[in-house]
């Protein structure tokens, strides 16, 4: 049996709901975007075009729950099947745009250059329990008019997995579209087989800008799925009480939703956020409060409700640094995600409010989601009844040691974490060193990037994507790309 986590009735869902869809009958939402504005007038909606105001109706919210897939699938670079997102399906994702990153030394934060971007990119290739990239963190050595497609770049060439990425601008979009075709082949080929996630953010309370909105709208018309990542703040941008902040997380939600279904009904999405439960303390948004975790939990069920997969950024840390901290919030996050079943979980390598990067957790949190991975397995019997031969063989033997029951079982049974965990007894660690948790991350981080090799894409796909991608680099003055080395 698979443990779940529930937080709200059904009849809390039905009444949020209910609540959510008033509000954006009645309030409605402001959406600066005149294509959108446009489409939502064609379709029903009532459009205050001097406030740029626009008030849904029950039969159109109606319509695009209808036309929502409740599920899809992402590939990787090669076409092969990476991520189920359906269901009680689990699936880890790095967290992403980081401004920061934090040194091997556990200390120094800095800004991030191409060479971190391109071992963190390798060193993806060998988190087994993380299923997808992300587009990390944002490298400081390049315009930052480039940055998003610059990122997506590097992340299709140095690792295979499919990728969360989004984009900051109207313009990167395109690039970013013709990178993705190159890797597939067609226009046809990608919206076959998606290889990326957009991140479209609205803006708390009830708004959704020029460039979200856009983003939605191109990345329909190209069948590329998209997360909704709301993002209303408990106590300042939105009600203090969880159940207040899930009424607006899902009128903001369910508004980018239309948007995306009357462009194309049967686009792809994901039912995501990345809210918080604001600290009037520090006025900051911490994403280790359990409150926020507990948000996220229950966003998860409305949209499970509605039968659309889902996304949350969830399973990191607001610390500054490898520390007991990052663990607890982080483990805790992490295995309360995976036991709500949230199909993508955004996180893992992610420190301090979601703007540092740290490849030394990356690999931490690669082990912390495996044991989570185990852990929604729940314990079912194998080859356990009837006991008794079992047992007759335990007295016999004095052990089980070498079974064939131990050996056919062992693995699936417990999940064995990598050297970053310690398992050894104190005198073999004193022997063995005396490391220290950041010690052997870091250790681990240049073993895994020395091993890993970039994507086997073959070299015409290659050449063409730093073709698109210099010629890009162009546009704002810069002559050549940053070298790419690790």
């Amino acid at each position: 049996m698979r443990p779940k986590l529930q937080f709200l009735t059904k009849e809390l869902i039905q009444r949020i709901i209910s609540e959510a869809r008033d509000l954006l009958c009645t309030l409605g939402v402001e959406i600066h975007n005149d294509r959108a504005l446009a489409l939502l007038n064609d379709h029903g909606a009532r459009v205050d075009r001097a406030a740029r105001r626009v008030f849904f109706t029950a039969d159109l919210i109606d319509s695009i729950l209808k036309t929502t897939p409740g599920s899809f699938k992402l590939y990787d670079v090669h076409g092969n099947e990476a991520v189920d997102l359906s269901g009680f399906n689990v699936n880890y994702t790095p967290g992403s745009a980081a401004i920061n990153f934090l040194d091997s030394d556990g200390c120094t934060i800095r800004k991030p250059v191409t060479a971190d971007y391109i071992k963190y990119a390798l060193l993806m290739n060998s988190m087994n329990n993380i299923g997808s990239q992300s587009t990390a963190m944002i490298p400081a050595d390049v315009h930052e008019r480039i940055s998003d497609s610059y990122r997506l770049f590097l992340n299709l060439m140095y690792c295979g997995k499919p990728v969360v990425t989004g984009a900051f601008t109207i313009e990167a979009f395109g690039i970013m579209k013709d990178l993705q075709i190159a890797v597939r082949g067609t226009r046809e080929a990608l919206a076959e087989k998606p290889l990326t996630v957009f991140s479209c953010c609205p803006t708390s309370p009830l708004k959704w800008s020029d460039v979200t909105s856009q983003n939605l709208i191109d990345c329909a018309q190209h069948s590329i799925p998209v997360e909704y990542i709301a993002m209303p703040l408990s106590g300042f941008m939105a009600p203090v009480t969880i159940v207040g902040t899930l009424v607006q997380h899902t009128a903001e939600t369910l508004s980018g939703l239309a948007i995306s279904q009357l462009v194309k009904p049967g686009t792809p999405v994901l039912y995501g956020g990345s809210p918080a439960f604001f600290d009037v303390r520090y006025e900051t948004t911490p994403m280790g409060s359990i409150s926020t975790m507990m948000i996220d939990c229950a966003y998860n069920e409305i949209g499970k409700y509605l039968r659309i997969p889902t996304q949350a950024y969830i399973g990191l840390s607001d610390a500054k640094q490898l520390d007991a901290q990052g663990g607890l919030e982080t483990a805790s996050g992490a295995v309360l995600a995976a036991l709500a079943g949230i199909n993508n979980i955004s996180g893992p390598g992610m420190l301090d409010f979601e703007s540092c990067f740290s490849l030394e957790k990356l690999v931490l949190d690669n082990e912390i989601c495996g044991m989570t991975l185990r852990l929604v397995k729940g314990i079912e019997p194998k080859e356990d009844f009837p006991s008794l031969p079992r047992f007759r063989e335990l007295l016999d033997e004095k052990h089980l040691l070498i079974s064939g029951h131990t050996r056919k079982f062992l693995k699936e049974e417990e999940y064995f974490p990598g050297p970053v965990i310690s398992r050894a007894n104190r005198s073999r660690w004193e022997e063995e060193g005396k490391t220290t948790l950041s010690g052997r991350a870091s250790d681990e981080v240049n073993r895994l990037v020395a091993a890993s090799k970039p994507t086997g894409l073959s070299q015409e796909i290659r050449n063409e994507m730093t073709r698109l991608m210099e010629n890009e680099a162009k546009k704002y003055g810069m002559g050549r790309l940053p070298e790419r080395k690790p």
